[in-house]
């Protein structure tokens, strides 16, 4: 996941580290996870936090850096990317989907993810900035609720699923129900370790499909809806509303869309995130009860 819209943690100043890309997997054709070897340092992080990268620091980057930035007319900043880990875990890993450019709809061609996701990074070191971000289980969360609900969109995926195998190594008592939306099938990240993971714990975990693009009607079943997540299966999926508590993750309106809205007079359209928000919101879930983090 990329461009995670996350404050730093208040906890712990953030630290610069060098690491190793010990290897690279490719998740779907425009996604892969990067799994990152911090050598003897035995990294300290919550599960759903995020580390920071620097595109200054790869030479290939630089024409690109360059021409962007005297474009935008300021420094290019560090890009921030969700650990796709949980701290019991061998390696550190995120994971990138390399991001799109659509003349007349993205502002800008990407710097980073194309690079990361397909410049063949193994055995390369690289600067990241680490740990951040608040989007973590409380530390008292099996009094505060017996109900994790996950909303998630693409590569939203990335820092619940670090949160649901940190819980289930932990022994935490929650429940966890899982709402990923995709295009199609193949689209899915983690599909089959979720799948296990489901099985595994099938006393705490629900995981549910929503496919908008999806061709193959034998996919769908009473686990994969067909669609958009939409409020009656948010009702049905969530009973316990003022209880729970909900960790929604995927696009949300950017602020190039905004500048286009005001600019045309015309609403912005909303994305993922404005829709479950306000699906939530509907079904009386209380703001305090969600956390989210966007990107876009």
């Amino acid at each position: 996941m990329s461009a995670a819209e996350a404050s730093p943690s208040r906890s712990r100043k953030p630290v610069e580290y060098e690491v190793t890309v010990d290897h690279v997997r490719m998740d779907t054709h425009d996604t892969a996870t990067l799994f990152l070897d911090f050598g003897d340092v035995r990294p300290d992080y919550k599960a759903g936090q995020f580390i920071n990268i620097d595109p200054h620091q790869f030479p290939a980057l630089g024409r690109l850096s360059a021409y962007l930035q005297e474009q935008k007319g300021r420094k290019e900043p560090q890009r921030s990317y969700s650990l796709a880990s949980a701290p019991h875990e061998r390696h550190v890993a995120i994971t990138v989907k390399d991001e799109e450019f659509i003349p007349g709809l993205t502002r800008y061609p990407p710097l980073l993810s194309p690079f990361l996701v397909h410049g063949r990074l193994t055995g390369a070191r690289l600067k990241v900035l680490g740990f951040m971000g608040p989007y973590v289980l409380p530390e008292d969360v099996e009094t505060r609720t017996d109900h994790v609900v996950h909303l998630v969109a693409g590569s939203g995926a990335v820092p619940n699923f670090a949160i649901l195998k940190d819980a289930l190594h932990r022994g935490l008592k929650t429940r966890h129900t899982v709402l990923m939306s995709n295009k199609t099938w193949s689209d899915i990240l983690y599909r089959d370790e979720l799948e296990a993971l489901a099985q595994q714990h099938a006393d705490r975990v629900r995981l549910v499909h929503t496919l908008t693009r999806e061709l193959d009607e034998s996919r769908f079943g009473p686990d994969v809806r067909k669609g958009r997540v939409h409020q009656a299966l948010l009702e049905e999926l969530i009973p316990d509303r003022d209880t729970c508590l909900v960790y929604a993750c995927g696009p949300a309106i950017t602020p190039w869309d905004r500048r286009k809205a005001l600019e045309t007079r015309t609403p912005a359209t909303p994305r993922f995130m404005e829709t479950v928000l306000g699906h939530l919101h509907a079904l009386g879930i209380d703001d305090k009860r969600i956390r989210r983090e966007t990107y876009g």
